[in-house]
């Protein structure tokens, strides 16, 4: 201050300079006149620096530390809104402040003390300018004690301390006990680590880990007893509080880790802080408790009560644990648990439900009257499952599954009469033009038994029926072009006979023709059809030739009696009678197809009869008959392509499609038979003009529709050039004859398939139809329903619809059977990632064993039960586990 300046005028040019330490130089040499006039010039002259930055405002504050009178006018001053928040260098101002105020007398400063921190808020502990540090420095300045105020504390913590600060610290003492008791040094701490220094640089403890590393230190050194802060920690855990507002305190705890004799004297605090915390709290003092060991059993039975009542999985998967360990290594019932262990039936977790339930069947025995019906009382708690699986030891009603009431199978279809022969001309009807197979057997099958029995009227029946044909365009590839043909040759040829020679170049000799061409070059190469088709044009070639030859016999004896196409054994023994008694030939083609129609039961009274016949046609019958039949070995393989090629490569079951054609691979086995083609295995890859009159192909196998099946998969997955229909899967479910690969296949694929907006009902038929006879071999089907789903576009809510579907219609439990196949094909492998189609083809599964009340373990879902993880598929694989054992 100038000798010409007034002291106010001193202090307001340090004031409007903003140096706080000149403010402080001139503030401390006033008198009391001086100090008066400072002060009454402070207020106005806010509103004048107002405009200014804020470099004033430390200055001003340290003025009127210096100046104003009262100690409650000070503290009133320091707390003006209008510093709050702003200055620029709260440590040195801190100090500077202390250095003015410690001029007043030592009462005036202790009061000065006092009522700073009574006027400390919540929230407000740390910053620049804030008068948090400045009560602390005038606290510790006095050595007066500090009011009890929980502000105070937070203030307090809201500075990192070193180790020495904190031993250096005269407000240790007061300090220390508050800070398990004030309110908001939990939220001050929350983000403190263990082992991350602090360095003093630092404005607050965000991310620092000073407070642990300092008081851990100083109990380490024992400067701070132990049971100050373990009981410090407990309490704070007892009075409540979210997890991150407690988290410090579980650090302290941790990096304390009280010893044996420390918990096992507070074990009852340690109990009611694990069944009254928070979860990330009640952890560590599980911990504690099972680590010391020592418990009573009533200690021990306490804590499992207080863990099986938690909403945590982690910690009733704990109390179960204990809960087992008590049960094996204590004597008497266990009644006084069996409360506790119904609270775990009510947790949200399915894999603890399945745990409690096991425990429960595992110790049932130690449970007396009063624990039972506590179990009892809690079935409904539980899933369905689990509810029967409890309740079948202990009683009670499980819920039933919604929606579901099992009913029986529906009887068996039976295959209808095929229409009868055809005994007059008025009855043939005009040549075939595309009409179903019955149509096309009917009119063939008239044709050669009327040209036996009235040739006129035949050729005056047909009048006008030919086919006109174009003679040079290469094959006949359509039966009605074979149709037309035979039309032709009997309007040309009326009065022909048998008994007439052939012509030359006739069927007798491999050139023989038609209209001058060939015959053998009017039927197309194996190559160029699918070997069924091919076969079926044989017959209506041999038909042909031998209307040519004039050596057709009086019958076909190849024509079905029955819907499917399956041809008596009796009737076909008669047809051949007839043939010996006339002396005719059997035709090769009509009568490897007579044959094919066989079933496979035939009654041995007929086989007796077969073996009397002595024709080589009829021997060849009685062989067959007599157990000669050929019997195929078929296979399915799956491969892939990055191209429409045929592949080499073939895949097992858990390995992926890898391309994007994938292709079936069919495969047949058979001992010696006629090269027809259609004991042989079809290319994988069909070509054009595959696939014709496919729909015929049933009828012609029907007691070997695992054949019929592999013929149908070149076109199965792409569905050309001609799809397969679902018709085709119907009438192969009437048909007879081995089940295997491929008949599963076919059946799998219409299952999974919604593309034509067919309802779940109409896609379960077959299905449904073939466990009705019992003939469904499910497993098989499961496993080719979990192949599609593997390595084709189908996805498994359609398949679980219609295996509803076959449920709600009396297929439940080979619903479930099939499940027991796919399950093993379709979940996750080694190296293979769970998804959530997993978890839904398991908890489908479950629903099907329910349905079927099916029990016993299945392996491969034993074995993701027993995983470690805890994702849904595992969730779920534990309560299908659980039901079944």
């Amino acid at each position: 201050m100038t000798s010409g300046d007034t002291p106010w005028e001193a202090v307001a040019a340090a004031v409007d300079l903003g140096d706080p330490e000149r403010v402080a130089a001139c503030v401390l040499a006033l008198d009391r006149p001086g100090r008066r006039a400072v002060a009454a010039g402070l207020p106005a002259h806010i509103a004048a620096a107002a405009g200014r930055d804020d470099g004033w405002i430390d200055a001003m504050r340290v003025a009127g530390a210096g100046v104003i009178g009262g100690a409650a006018a000070v503290v009133a001053w320091l707390n003006r809104r209008d510093f709050q928040g702003r200055g620029s260098r709260a440590d040195d101002v801190t100090a500077l402040l202390v250095r003015v105020l410690s001029a007043r007398p030592p009462a005036w400063q202790a009061d000065f003390a006092a009522r700073a921190t009574l006027r400390l808020r919540s929230g407000r502990g740390g910053g620049a300018g804030d008068v948090g540090a400045l009560a602390l420095a005038m606290l510790r300045h006095t050595g007066v004690a500090p009011p009890e105020h929980d502000p105070l504390v937070v203030a307090w913590v809201s500075r990192p301390p070193t180790a020495a600060e904190l031993r250096a610290d005269p407000l240790l003492d007061h300090l220390l006990p508050r800070l398990f008791e004030a309110e908001g040094v939990g939220r001050a701490l929350r983000d403190e680590r263990p082992g991350v220094a602090a360095g003093r640089e630092r404005a607050g403890p965000a991310g620092s880990g000073a407070w642990l590393s300092a008081l851990t230190a100083l109990a380490q050194d024992g400067m701070i007893g132990r049971d100050l802060l373990i009981d410090g920690c407990l309490r704070r855990f007892l009075r409540g509080g979210t997890a991150a507002d407690l988290r410090f305190f579980v650090h302290l705890h941790e990096l304390l880790d009280p010893a044996h004799g420390e918990v096992s004297k507070r074990a009852r605090d340690y109990m009611r802080v694990l069944a009254a915390a928070p979860g990330p709290v009640a952890e560590p003092a599980l911990r504690c408790l099972r680590g010391a060991g020592g418990l009573d059993a009533g200690e021990a039975t306490e804590a499992v009560r207080a863990l099986l009542s938690r909403p945590e999985r982690k910690l009733v998967t704990a109390g179960l644990a204990w809960f087992d360990e008590l049960a094996r290594t204590s004597d008497g019932e266990l009644d006084e648990l069996a409360p506790a262990l119904a609270y775990a039936f009510a947790c949200p977790s399915g894999d603890v439900q399945g745990r409690a339930v096991r425990l429960a069947i595992k110790h049932a025995k130690r449970f007396g009257p009063a624990g039972a019906e506590a179990l009892r009382d809690a079935v409904g708690l539980l899933p369905q499952d689990l509810g029967e699986t409890l309740a079948a030891v202990f009683g009670g009603e499980a819920g039933e599954e919604e929606g579901f009431t099992p009913v029986p199978l529906p009887e068996p279809r039976q295959a209808g009469p095929f229409p009868p022969p055809v005994g007059s001309v008025a009855e043939l009807g005009p040549a075939p033009h595309g009409d179903g197979w019955e149509a096309a057997e009917l009119w063939l099958a008239g044709v050669v038994r009327l040209h036996a029995l009235d040739r006129a009227g035949l050729v005056a029946g047909l009048a006008g029926d030919a086919v006109p044909q174009e003679a040079d365009r290469g094959p006949w590839t359509d039966i009605r072009q074979w149709a037309g043909e035979i039309v032709r040759l009997l309007q040309e040829r009326p009065q022909r006979t048998g008994a007439e020679p052939p012509p030359a170049g006739g069927a007798g000799s491999p050139r023989g023709g038609v209209m001058g061409k060939p015959v053998a070059a009017r039927l197309p190469s194996a190559a160029a059809v699918s070997a069924p088709h091919l076969f079926l044009l044989r017959r209506w070639a041999e038909v042909h030739d031998g209307l040519r030859a004039g050596s057709l016999p009086p019958y076909l004896l190849a024509e079905p009696t029955q819907s499917t196409g399956h041809l008596d054994p009796a009737e076909l023994v008669r047809r051949l009678e007839g043939y010996e008694r006339c002396g005719a030939e059997a035709m090769p083609a009509d009568l490897r197809q007579a044959l094919l129609r066989l079933p496979r039961a035939i009654p041995p009274e007929v086989v007796a009869r077969a073996r009397r016949l002595t024709s080589e046609a009829g021997r060849v019958v009685a062989r067959w008959m007599g157990g000669g039949r050929p019997e195929p070995v078929t296979e399915v393989g799956w491969s892939y392509s990055a191209r429409w090629e045929e592949p080499a490569e073939y895949l097992d079951d858990r390995e992926p499609v890898r391309g994007p054609s994938p292709i079936l691979m069919p495969r047949i086995q058979a001992g010696p038979a006629p090269d027809d083609g259609l004991l042989a295995a079809p290319a994988p890859r069909p070509k054009e003009g595959h696939g014709g009159y496919l729909a015929w192909w049933p009828s012609m196998m029907p007691s070997d529709r695992e054949v019929v099946a592999l013929h149908f998969l070149p076109q199965l997955l792409y569905q050309w050039p001609v799809p397969v229909r679902p018709s085709q899967a119907r009438a192969q479910a009437l048909a007879g004859g081995p089940a295997g690969e491929a008949l599963a296949l076919v059946q799998a694929y219409f299952v999974a398939d919604r593309s034509a907006g067919r309802s779940p009902e109409d896609r379960t038929r077959p299905v449904v139809e073939m466990a009705a006879r019992g003939e469904l071999d499910a497993e098989q089907l499961g496993r080719q329903l979990a192949l599609l789903l593997r390595r084709t576009w189908f996805k498994p809510g359609p398949v679980f619809e219609t295996l509803e579907s076959a449920a709600a219609l009396g297929a439940h439990r080979e619903v479930w059977r099939v499940m027991t196949g796919f399950l093993p094909v379709f979940l996750p492998g080694p190296g293979e990632r769970p998804h959530a189609r997993h978890a839904q083809a398991l908890a489908f599964a479950l629903r099907a064993a329910r349905w079927a009340g099916a029990r016993g373990p299945v392996p491969c879902v034993a074995e993701v039960a027993a995983l470690r993880a805890s994702n849904n598929v595992v969730r779920e694989a534990r309560r299908l586990h659980t039901y079944l054992t």
